[in-house]
């Protein structure tokens, strides 16, 4: 078995996915073979990755899928054993090793945990095969004690692993001290004994005016601290994982094309927008629920949903579907993506119940297609081409549904030999179940052309790789990553 240190935090998006991908290229540079891996996760932004065991294909986090990028190595279902997807306020779908295990309300979940420790264990023990390091990332806080009994995510599995851990603290959102402190006053001895020290993360300004921090969360814990990563500018160049994200996107100065994308309630794999931003000389503006789409704008963007009929209803309480008609009657151009697609069309119909209680619902009306929800998911990596420019496309499908109608005879893309999508009469509106549109960089170029955006198609791979060695070095400097490394047990 590998070694193995485990990174957990304070609280939740304090840095940890960037952090552990930071410190895997960190040890890939060393010449390690170094292997992600994160017990629980919970996010809509889902990646395809192999099964090992039967040479097909399931869900993971999108952050493991960067993790493992960091690593130089293909995502496996095993870096992500289980992942859970929010259909709604109070219940998510289930995945387990890349496979849909079920749907669970958050109550029945806790209940269903200690049966998902054994899969947690099984794919911990085959991720650190053949590996030198495996860099763990925890979920939440292992301060949530009233769910300590249960827990697979944070001290649960650090306990039964016998994993190390490093406490994150972010000292960007105030009171790290306390945060540092109260977690180790509150946690069970046991608990107490795991943690091996803390690090603090997204400092701004002169890192040594938080020396008598130091001094104080010592003489309050007795832990050591391996570093001050000050706030990384590179991490904004990665894909995001975690929504909550979104709250904090805003629009930016002016360019050339601005793009906005509706914040649906339950959108996934936003990151499909991350190309984009990365173009100089476009402004991508997430627009929350409450806010109208912008006027000004030239492209609108429809994400994936997790939910699709529950979004198609927010989005018309929003009043984005008057806002979406009076942009195609501006001449916009409109691209939906996944359920993005499926909302574009005349009707989605879900006759088994599989997203809810509402059995269909009207779409937007902007393609002549329908949608039926059917139980079996679609989950692979995609080889295709765009029908407009002729041009290679990549990415992945996660989708449940299928879609047919009049406009699917002018497909936007050829998908793994076969015709996928569709595209409005005049050309402006197109949908396509390919995740990772946008990312393949010689389409990308052409599409924004024929928009009036001109020399766009950087070398997005490339810009990520760059990245993510920046935030690789930036630790190297920041953190005792010798200490860290040699922490591993």
């Amino acid at each position: 078995m590998a070694k193995a240190v485990m990174l957990q935090g304070t609280g939740s998006d304090v840095g940890k996915t960037v952090l552990v991908a930071g410190l895997c290229r960190a040890a890939k540079n060393r010449g390690l073979k170094v292997r992600p891996f994160k017990p629980q996760n919970m996010s809509n932004n889902a990646a395809v990755a192999d099964i090992p065991s039967e040479a097909g294909e399931g869900e993971i986090g999108r952050g493991q899928w960067l993790q493992a990028l960091a690593c130089g190595v293909r995502p496996t279902v095993h870096m992500n054993p289980v992942l859970l997807k929010p259909q709604s306020d109070i219940g998510s779908q289930v995945v387990v090793q890349g496979k849909v295990y079920g749907e669970a309300r958050a109550r029945d979940y806790q209940a269903m945990k200690a049966r998902l420790m054994d899969a947690v264990l099984d794919s911990w023990a085959k991720v650190g095969e053949r590996a030198d390091l495996v860099i763990v990332e925890g979920a939440g806080s292992p301060a949530e004690i009233n769910l300590r009994s249960r827990d697979i995510a944070n001290m649960g599995f650090a306990t039964r692993a016998n994993v190390p851990v490093i406490l994150v603290g972010d000292i960007d959102r105030g009171g790290v001290i306390a945060s540092v402190a109260g977690t180790h006053l509150i946690l069970p001895e046991e608990d107490r004994r795991m943690i091996a020290g803390y690090l603090i993360n997204k400092f701004r300004g002169d890192v040594s005016l938080f020396d008598d921090g130091i001094k104080a969360i010592e003489k309050f814990t007795g832990w050591r601290c391996f570093g001050v990563v000050p706030w990384l500018k590179a991490a904004g160049r990665l894909p995001s994982e975690d929504s909550v994200v979104l709250e904090r996107l805003a629009s930016g100065g002016k360019r050339a094309l601005k793009v906005a994308v509706p914040m649906l309630s339950r959108i996934a794999n936003f990151d499909d927008l991350d190309p984009l931003k990365a173009e100089p000389q476009v402004e991508v503006v997430f627009v929350p629920p409450g806010k109208r789409l912008p006027e000004d704008g030239g492209l609108v963007v429809i994400p994936g949903s997790k939910s699709t009929i529950g979004d198609l209803l927010k989005f018309r309480e929003n009043g984005w579907d008057r806002d979406l008609l009076a942009h195609r009657k501006r001449g916009g151009h409109v691209v939906g993506i996944c359920g993005g697609y499926q909302m574009l069309g005349r009707m989605v119909r879900d006759p088994d119940g599989i997203e809810g209680s509402v059995r269909e619902a009207e779409g937007l009306g902007l393609l002549d297609i329908e949608t039926v929800m059917e139980p079996e998911k679609t989950v692979r990596n995609s080889s295709a081409h765009s029908v407009q420019f002729g041009l290679p496309l990549e990415g992945y499908e996660i989708h449940l549904g299928r879609t047919t109608g009049p406009d699917t005879t002018r497909p936007s893309t050829i998908l793994n030999g076969a015709e996928d999508g569709a595209v409005s009469a005049d050309g402006k509106v197109i949908g396509t179940y390919l995740h990772g549109l946008f990312s393949a960089d010689a389409f990308r170029a052409a599409y924004l052309e024929s928009l009036g955006v001109k020399g766009g198609g950087i070398d997005y791979r490339a810009e990520v790789e760059k990245a993510l060695d920046e935030v690789a070095a930036e630790l190297e400097r920041h953190l005792d990553c010798d200490a860290i490394f040699g922490l591993a047990r």
